[in-house]
């Protein structure tokens, strides 16, 4: 045996093997294949909005108790206005007050949420699953109270919804047949459920095949019971029709404003299959084609007015439509049907609906409000409209000494001032702020011995707090409650715009 020879035949031997057997390792080409870690960041990371600002900035009181909070207001300490002069030797004459009786009932609000067993054993050394739970059961909860703060509704019903006006136009795809429609109002909550809310979550718009008017809910707990409330919707409109011709028709529609609405939801198609086609911040509507096969029918919603819960406290949106509430309300005129009416420059670098506004706060009430709330849409509207002041247009031009030849564009209304009282407004995008609403807001009160603090209030019974629940299944449950309600001491010192149209 020649040990020399045997080890250079091994050799050979082992360089005729296949090439696969003999290649050192090399990257996979996927992700799951392969000997490889797998390069994933800890933890999750929390793409959505928890926009809260009235939540944050309302003062929040503790000591509630009872069912309801009670309150009284002296609102005149001379209704006669009886004259102060006298004559000699006699006494002058008998001054009267007037008073209002204010009543808030409170309300419990809270969400929940769980994680299984394997759902927590999967995640150890990624994400604390538990903490994630509480965590995000309270970001909704506060989403939510920002939500019923503005325009929560308990006691504003909307009624039904008139009958729509209809008339038959070009410029669509509708063929030509006898169209059906049918209109819904709709308070914010229904709104914001309709439109998409994009406030704890993003990518939400409006998709006329996908979108649910919410009428009357009915909710599964988490103990197994129900819960039947409004949706925030009016009781649908009887329906209306209209015939077209040829094959690029549509539809103009329109209906009387509801007092509490901040949009309109529209179904169209034949009687009694009417489909929802379109949703409006304004009180008409032009209608270009037939609704989606799968779209929402109007004979999914009860025949009945679900715009309040019994669930909600009153919101600030609510709570100045009231009547007798003395809050200024301006609805824009319906204008060109489907086209409706805009915010007008007053041609001295203002909006003429603000001032007419602000005179009828001070006439009134001797106040200004503090802040103006706007959707984005009104915000864009309202700046086009300032800064062009009536063909007077303002430019801002910045430079620097690096490049001096560039032009920054752009202007943004951040205040509004107040002509007659000198106040300086913040304009705040609200983003729960519907479109086609302003919201003119009061924090203080120019009342020396007014004995009102806070304008506006949180009174709690239980501010927020968590819960754990026993675990009598493989998960562990979580709850966060609070309980509460809005007090509005001065509800005349809210204001609000409606019906404007995007123009």
């Amino acid at each position: 045996m020649n040990p020399t020879k045997e080890t250079i035949d091994l050799v050979k031997t082992a360089q005729s093997v296949p090439d696969d057997l003999i290649k050192s390792f090399v990257q996979p080409n996927s992700a799951t294949t392969g000997l490889q870690a797998y390069n994933l960041e800890a933890p999750a990371k929390k793409l959505y909005p928890l926009l809260t600002p009235l939540r944050n900035s309302i003062p929040r009181i503790g000591g509630g108790f009872a069912i309801q909070a009670n309150w009284k207001a002296i609102t005149n300490i001379n209704v006669a206005n009886v004259r102060a002069g006298v004559s000699e030797g006699k006494r002058g004459g008998v001054i009267s007050h007037s008073t209002s009786e204010y009543m808030a009932a409170f309300r419990g609000f809270g969400l929940e949420n769980n994680v299984t067993f394997e759902a927590n054993y999967a995640s150890k050394n990624y994400e604390d699953l538990k903490a994630l739970a509480v965590q995000q059961s309270l970001e909704s909860t506060m989403i939510q109270e920002e939500r019923t703060i503005l325009g929560g509704n308990t006691s504003v019903s909307l009624g039904t919804t008139p009958t729509p006006t209809l008339s038959a136009g070009t410029g669509g795809t509708l063929a030509a047949a006898t169209y059906s429609v049918i209109a819904v109002a709709l308070g914010l909550q229904a709104y914001l459920d309709t439109v998409g809310v994009n406030n704890g979550s993003i990518g939400s718009y409006f998709n006329a095949a996908t979108a649910q008017v919410p009428g009357q809910i009915v909710r599964t707990n988490a103990d197994g019971t129900t819960d039947t409330f409004g949706g925030g919707s009016a009781r649908k409109s009887a329906s209306a029709t209209v015939n077209t011709s040829g094959s690029a028709g549509s539809i103009t529609a329109s209906v009387a404003q509801v007092n509490g609405a901040v949009g309109y939801a529209w179904f169209v198609g034949e009687a009694g299959s009417e489909k929802l086609v379109a949703v409006t911040s304004i009180n008409s509507a032009v209608i270009t084609a037939a609704a989606s096969a799968g779209a929402q029918t109007a004979a999914s919603l009860a025949d009945s007015d679900n715009s309040t819960s019994a669930l909600d406290f009153d919101g600030l949106l609510t709570q100045a439509f009231k009547p007798n509430s003395g809050a200024y309300i301006y609805n824009m005129a319906t204008g060109t049907a489907g086209a409706g009416t805009g915010l007008t420059a007053d041609g001295a670098g203002g909006i003429a609906e603000f001032e007419q506004a602000f005179v009828q706060f001070y006439n009134r009430y001797r106040l200004s409000p503090t802040v103006i709330y706007v959707s984005a849409q009104e915000l864009i509207n309202i700046t086009k409209k300032v800064i062009g002041n009536g063909g007077a247009p303002l430019l801002r031009m910045t430079t620097d000494a690096v490049n001096p030849g560039n032009l920054q564009a752009g202007l943004r209304v951040a205040e509004y001032l107040n002509k007659v009282t000198g106040t300086k407004i913040p304009v705040v995008i609200h983003p729960n702020m519907p479109a086609g609403t302003v919201f003119f807001h009061t924090e203080k009160l120019p009342y020396p011995t007014s004995n009102v603090g806070n304008v506006v209030q949180m009174l709690m019974r239980q501010d927020y707090y968590q819960l754990e629940w026993p675990v009598k299944t493989r998960k562990y449950e979580y709850g966060v409650y609070a309980d509460g309600v809005l007090q509005h001491y001065a509800p005349f010192a809210m204001g609000v715009i409606t019906n404007i149209a995007n123009a």
